[in-house]
C-alpha cells in the first residue's frame, strides 16, 4: 500500500476513534497495524502520529510477547 493510502486510513481511523468511542481497543489495534506498515516502508512517521501512538499505547498496554 502507497505511503499516502495508509496516511488516509489512519485518518478515517482516527474518525471513527471520535465517532464510536466504545471501540478504542479495536481502533487503537488497527491503527497501530497501519503505522507498522508504514514503518515497513523506511518512511519516518509523522511526530504528531509518534505521540498519538504513545498515548494510545499508555491506554491499551500490550500484553508482553510469549516466549
Amino acid at each position: 500500500m502507497a505511503f499516502e493510502e495508509l496516511k488516509a486510513q489512519i485518518g478515517l481511523l482516527l474518525g471513527e476513534m471520535n465517532e464510536q468511542p466504545e471501540d478504542l481497543h479495536e481502533l487503537y489495534q488497527q491503527i497501530h497495524q497501519e503505522l507498522n506498515q508504514l514503518r515497513a516502508t523506511g518512511m519516518a512517521l509523522p511526530s504528531d502520529l509518534l505521540e498519538l501512538e504513545e498515548r494510545l499505547l499508555k491506554e491499551f498496554p500490550q500484553p508482553p510477547a510469549s516466549a
